[in-house]
């Protein structure tokens, strides 16, 4: 049984980090995206984009999740994910991906904004484009800014990955609790939390010593 339930969470797992690998490499780029258009000049788009994170941030993850899985097969008459498995994984990581991107657009918003004024008004007095200032003045102080509340929410983004089992995403949390509704025994559950725990464990591990290489800027 031991080995059967080990077995069962392996898949579950892969099926989790398939979740959390896929969210940050949207959720990331398009985090800085939504943050540039929350700092733009231009109004329309900027409360656009605010009025976005504003109702993002401020409604549930499950109640999103559900809406983007359920609501194209009841608006459109027919399920534009499938009925698959893969079909349930990308629905999760599109609803993933665009709660994430908003948190994380407030971060960068906040490390952008928190680097001098002066420094970068000093590039452009050196002759420097707004993409260098960006990128070479900008951008190496603001990682070093957001690593700590990054670190964070992506620490919540494993924990959060099992609510894809809502849609019945074939993930950790689903694989112990599986258990429980077949056998009648709780232990695989508790044994769920090991795997969560090693998972977050490892990413606290990374991003301690990013943030020790990063001590230069102080």
């Amino acid at each position: 049984m031991f080995w059967n339930v080990t077995q069962s969470l392996m898949n579950g797992l892969l099926t989790t980090f398939e979740i959390f690998f896929l969210t940050l490499v949207f959720a990331l780029p398009l985090g800085l995206l939504v943050a540039f258009g929350a700092m733009s000049k231009f109004k329309p788009l900027r409360y656009m984009v605010e009025t976005l994170v504003w109702i993002i941030r401020g409604t549930p993850l499950m109640l999103q999740l559900i809406i983007i899985f359920y609501g194209p097969g009841l608006w459109l008459g027919k399920n534009i994910w499938g009925g698959d498995e893969a079909g349930r994984i990308t629905a999760t990581v599109v609803a993933f991906a665009l709660n994430y991107s908003c948190y994380f657009s407030v971060i960068f918003r906040g490390g952008i904004e928190g680097v001098p004024k002066g420094q970068r008004e000093a590039g452009k007095v050196l002759g420097m484009t707004r993409t260098q200032i960006f990128f070479k003045i900008t951008l190496l102080q603001m990682v070093k800014r957001v690593v700590p509340p990054m670190s964070n929410e992506i620490i919540t983004l494993v924990k959060d990955t099992s609510l894809a089992r809502i849609i019945a995403a074939y993930e950790l949390t689903f694989a112990g609790y599986s258990f429980m509704k077949s056998a009648g025994i709780t232990w695989p559950l508790f044994y769920t939390g090991v795997f969560y725990l090693l998972f977050v464990g490892i990413l606290t591990i990374v991003f301690k010593r990013i943030e020790k290489k990063l001590e230069y800027f102080r």
